[in-house]
């Protein structure tokens, strides 16, 4: 320090001494900045956030005119949920007794088709394609059911009654029927679709419902179509 302070006396500061000290300056400036923006990064991305807004919203109401035209009740509750096949529905699980339907992705919309067979006085079997094994044996026959033993209790197998079988048996004397819903059904192969659009066939007072897919509007088919069944073979 004292060889630094008597060089400035006489004007005579070597280079490298200014070159280190203008290193050391810029590194501070660099690390508190970096700090600073580590440390407020929220509200940075919050005021450019607030900026481009502002600056959108002028360039988008400069001479903008915005016309709507076309517009229709779907517009406002949703096009889907106006849509006036309830009727066709009934009649089409009535006479077809196995449907296979497609509901949009977002999913939702099939809910009021449902309570409306609720409210025809049905109630509900809910299955997962995804695990029910083979349809015919675990809807109408004693299975056995082998519960997860975690490799620390030994294996064991439980028989469980035929599931459509043993609601039939309990339903109330005013119900209308049971109906039989299978989500994932896409997963299900050829044959045990047919077992499914058979199902009603061999139990009256069943209804077979099967999710087979999505599409962007809820559409529905009879199942026989799908599973390669004719209304003769049937």
């Amino acid at each position: 320090m004292a060889t630094t302070s008597s060089l400035q006396q006489y004007g005579r500061v070597p280079a490298s001494i200014n070159l280190h000290r203008k290193q050391q300056h810029s590194l501070s400036n660099c690390s508190s900045r970096v700090s600073v923006m580590a440390g407020n990064r929220n509200v940075m991305l919050l005021q450019g956030f607030i900026k481009n807004n502002k600056v959108s919203k002028r360039r988008s109401t400069a001479g903008l005119v915005v016309k709507c035209g076309g517009m229709g009740l779907g517009d406002f509750i949703g096009g889907d949920l106006v849509k006036f096949d309830i009727g066709q529905w009934l009649s089409d699980v009535e006479e077809h007794k196995a449907l296979a339907i497609y509901p949009p992705h977002e999913g939702g919309y099939e809910g009021r088709y449902l309570n409306r067979l609720i409210r025809q006085g049905y109630y509900f079997l809910d299955l997962s394609a995804r695990g029910l094994g083979d349809p015919e044996t675990t809807l109408t026959k004693v299975h056995p059911v082998c519960p997860a033993h975690l490799g620390k209790q030994p294996i064991a197998r439980w028989y469980f009654p035929p599931e459509v079988d043993f609601r039939l048996e309990h339903l109330p004397p005013d119900a209308k029927g049971l109906v039989v819903w299978i989500i994932e059904a896409k997963v299900l192969s050829k044959a045990e679709l047919q077992f499914l659009a058979l199902l009603p066939t061999l139990r009256p007072n069943v209804r077979v419902v099967a999710e087979c897919g999505n599409w962007r509007k809820l559409v529905w088919k009879p199942l026989k179509e799908i599973a390669g069944l004719t209304a003769e073979g049937a």
